[in-house]
């Protein structure tokens, strides 16, 4: 918006188009894993598409942006907020269907991974233990193509239902169309993952259990707790972008409220009660640092909303 005054007119259109289904300054920060950041000028919890049509109607017509929050695993929001219409899926889209006969897995886009992994485990399938210790849902897994340990969103996805705000049209998009590549796809900002679908394989030498158990263990013993979003950048070609901050020496290196983590380089901590500003900038001075030192352009996995380029 080009003046304050007309972005205020726009809120208030929206307002008035999407009725009771909107929230006006709700906070996003609380609902990200680092706990910091400001609120939306409008929030959604939609559960049905109809909704959701609502929404994409009063996004066209306001022209206010978008936001879609998962689990806010992977997103920093600034300290003075969105300006624009935040929304998430609840109701019926947090549910999931496993057929153990087939092996196929149907879960709605905020589904969280670590559960959906162990309830597939419990379910004698394999194929999606890695899952358990991220912290994200379906909808953002597939949109990033997250992973871990071996695996990723591209191993199992079959297809995936995809609502589109831009032209309020929801369709299936199948794995070619989704075009994966590393942490990354096809699914653009203005379209949200609705469902996916999964083809998983029978557990039969029952190992998935253990494996599973493996994966958090390995979890706890490398990677830190508190208020964070995992992994913050994507690794490079040479080696993994924990290795190559910890070899530049910036484990603990600090920001105000935001410090990159003692225990594991790659993982940027917020202080309870701290900045989005602060890690915002510990994670610009610290990609700066890498370029000016190695020639590395590190790119982040997590979106980060409202600063300036």
């Amino acid at each position: 918006m080009s003046t304050e005054r007309e972005f205020r007119a726009a809120v208030e259109e929206a307002k008035g188009l999407l009725g009771s289904l909107a929230k006006a300054n709700v906070n996003l920060g609380v609902m990200t894993t680092y706990r910091v950041g400001g609120s939306a000028a409008l929030y959604v919890e939609a559960s049905s598409e109809q909704e959701l049509s609502q929404v994409a109607t009063a996004h066209q017509t306001t022209h206010l942006p978008i936001l879609i929050i998962g689990k806010g695993s992977n997103l920093l929001v600034a300290d003075s907020g969105f300006s624009g219409i935040a929304v998430s899926l609840g109701g019926p889209y947090a549910g999931s269907e496993i057929d153990a006969d087939t092996a196929v897995v149907r879960a709605g886009g905020p589904v969280a991974l670590p559960a959906l992994a162990r309830r597939c485990v419990r379910s004698g399938l394999t194929g999606f233990e890695w899952a358990v210790g991220v912290p994200g849902s379906i909808g953002g897994a597939v949109r990033m193509n997250a992973g871990g340990h071996g695996s990723d969103m591209n191993a199992s996805v079959v297809q995936a239902r995809i609502f589109d705000f831009s032209t309020s049209a929801a369709e299936l998009w199948d794995k070619s169309r989704l075009h994966f590549g590393y942490r990354q796809s096809a699914v653009g900002q203005s379209q949200l993952v609705v469902e996916a679908t999964l083809q998983l394989a029978h557990d039969l030498d029952d190992r998935a259990q253990d494996t599973l158990s493996e994966i958090v263990q390995w979890r706890r013993d490398n990677q830190p707790g508190g208020q964070n979003a995992g992994s913050v950048f994507v690794n490079p070609e040479s080696e993994t972008a924990g290795e190559l901050l910890d070899r530049l020496g910036l484990k603990g290196f600090r920001v105000g409220s935001a410090q990159i983590s003692t225990k594991h380089a790659n993982f940027v901590q917020a202080d309870p009660g701290g900045s989005s500003g602060d890690v915002n900038e510990l994670i610009r001075t610290v990609a700066e640092r890498v370029f000016d030192e190695v020639g590395v352009e590190l790119r982040t996995e997590i979106r980060r909303i409202g600063f300036e380029a």
